[in-house]
This record gives structure tokens, sequence and C-alpha cells, in this order.
């Protein structure tokens, strides 16, 4: 899991003679773990920055009702958007935290106005901006 997660298009060959194993069983091991839901897919990881995509925000939002409907519904409304990179589910002074991506403040404005406010039972939204990434991964320590 470990290679994978540093390069997915590595063969099974390549793998095989990494770990020092036949690539019979390593084919079998990354089979069982995709069948047991360790491995939940491959993905390209884009240059956010030469596609365009300058501006990353996090906008914390608290719900007006926090029933299990409301809370439901809100997941279900927000995480449509392709802006909404990540949403979290939290505590703390915020229900939940989201991770926008755009390209401009201009998109950002549009995000916030004509999809985000027509979202029935917001409360408060605050938003943060990251002025620079110190840090971005999708590796898991194992």
């Amino acid at each position: 899991m470990r290679l994978l997660q540093k390069d997915a298009r590595m063969t099974i060959r390549e793998i095989a003679d990494q770990v020092g194993m036949s690539s019979t069983p390593v084919f079998e091991r990354i089979k069982k773990l995709e069948k047991a839901g360790f491995i939940e897919g491959y993905v390209a990881l884009l240059n956010q920055e030469l596609l365009g995509y300058k501006m990353v925000a996090f906008v914390q939002i608290s719900l007006s009702l926090h029933n299990r409907y409301e809370v439901n519904s809100f997941v279900e409304r927000v995480t449509v958007f392709p802006e909404v990179m990540e949403c979290y589910h939290t505590t703390g002074d915020s229900d939940f935290i989201l991770k926008i991506l755009v390209t401009d403040m201009e998109r950002f404005n549009d995000f916030i106005l004509n999809k985000l406010s027509n979202i029935e039972n917001l409360g408060r939204v605050k938003t943060q901006f990251a002025l620079s990434t110190r840090k971005r991964t999708t590796e898991i320590e194992l």
C-alpha cells in the first residue's frame, strides 16, 4: 500500500521486485486490499494552479437546526457542488468545514451567492482563505 500511495502507476512486477516477492502473490494481495475496501480507487493528482485554481477557502458553517434530517439534507446539497473539494462534519464552533477550490474571487463570490446561500438551514458562515499551501498530501502513514 505504501508503494501504491507514492506511485499508483507502478506495475505489479515493479512492486514485486521492491518487496521481494513474485508477481502473482503481489497481484492477489492488491486485489484483496481492493475488495476489502483498503484501496478505494486510483486517481491522478492534478496541479491545481496550472489549471487556474489559485484560491483555496475554508468555509465554516453552523446550521440553524441540527436534527438528522437537516444535517443529511445539508450534506446532500453541498457535496454536489464541484467547488467543494472536502466536507467535514465537525465539533466545536462550526457544524461543518468545507474546503473550496476556485479560480478567483469572482468564482468564490458566485459560489457563495448562487449556490451555498440557496441551501436552507444555514446559520453562520465564516470563511478563511489560504495564503499558501505548505503541505498537501494524500498519503496515509502505514
